[in-house]
């Protein structure tokens, strides 16, 4: 009896935001031809149904102060199951190239000639906001954004927040929530304490949350909605598209002129 030849690939799939909706006919495909997957903590479980049953479904999913698998040992995890059990999918969420180290990744397996492909995902740094109705551009308002990290490798705020806040750019901040009063003091710094600003916890999913202010009054904004992390926080004029945010900016701008005028 002949032995099974075994042809080693890796793909790197992009999961989208959250919704299982939203991965690609491509990422569906390449699930279902996978023999070993594995999957991030923002990936949605649901997209496990795609998969063979034979197939082994690992979780590497790495959250704040919680790492199932380092980076390097999730390098060597791709490499080993190729080898040993042939096509293995590296369903990221989002997608593999926005903060997702996927290249870290592509370049290990390079490294053992092993054939790679790329199915790229909807990126929440753009997905969640529209579907808040938050454009990213807008002619007229901005015609640029940023995406920047919260944390940086150093797990502080990345020097380029300084560029950005002084900027007409829309700036939309992944994994950014537990930074959020140093991001907007960062705004402060260069006067722009009215900017409007949206955080939106669970994008894309059912218990999506959202909350809105400017950068003088977002953290209080927070607090009051019990905005808690996976969330995006998106800072320019871009957010009063939201029907939400154009409402409590309005209704803070009068609170604002009211008390400025009984002070004086």
């Amino acid at each position: 009896m002949s032995k099974e030849i075994i042809e080693p690939k890796i793909t790197l799939v992009g999961a989208g935001p959250g919704d299982p909706d939203l991965i690609t006919i491509k990422g569906i495909n390449a699930i279902s031809e996978a023999d070993v997957i594995l999957y991030d903590a923002l990936v949605n479980p649901e997209l496990l149904k795609y998969a063979p049953i034979r197939s082994k479904k690992i979780y590497v999913g790495k959250r704040e102060g919680q790492h199932t698998f380092t980076q390097q040992q999730i390098n060597t995890l791709l490499v080993d199951y190729a080898i040993t059990h042939g096509h293995v999918v590296r369903l990221k969420g989002g997608d593999p190239f926005v903060f997702g180290r996927g290249s870290e990744e592509l370049e290990y397996a390079e490294l053992f000639n092993i054939e790679t492909a790329i199915v790229p995902g909807i990126s929440s740094s753009i997905g969640v906001p529209g579907l808040q109705r938050i454009p990213v551009t807008h002619r007229g308002i901005t015609e640029s954004f940023w995406v920047l990290t919260g944390t940086n490798s150093e797990g502080k705020l990345p020097v380029d927040f300084h560029l950005a806040a002084q900027s007409g750019a829309t700036i939309v901040v992944l994994m950014g929530l537990n930074k959020l009063k140093e991001i907007a003091a960062v705004f402060q710094k260069y006067d722009r304490g009215a900017t409007p600003v949206a955080v939106i916890q669970d994008g894309s999913l059912p218990t999506e949350n959202i909350a809105v202010g400017s950068i003088d009054t977002i953290e209080e904004a927070v607090r009051i909605e019990g905005i808690r992390s996976p969330a995006i926080i998106v800072i320019g004029e871009v957010v009063r598209k939201n029907p939400q945010a154009a409402f409590a900016l309005s209704y803070e701008k009068e609170l604002l002129h009211d008390t400025t005028h009984s002070s004086q």
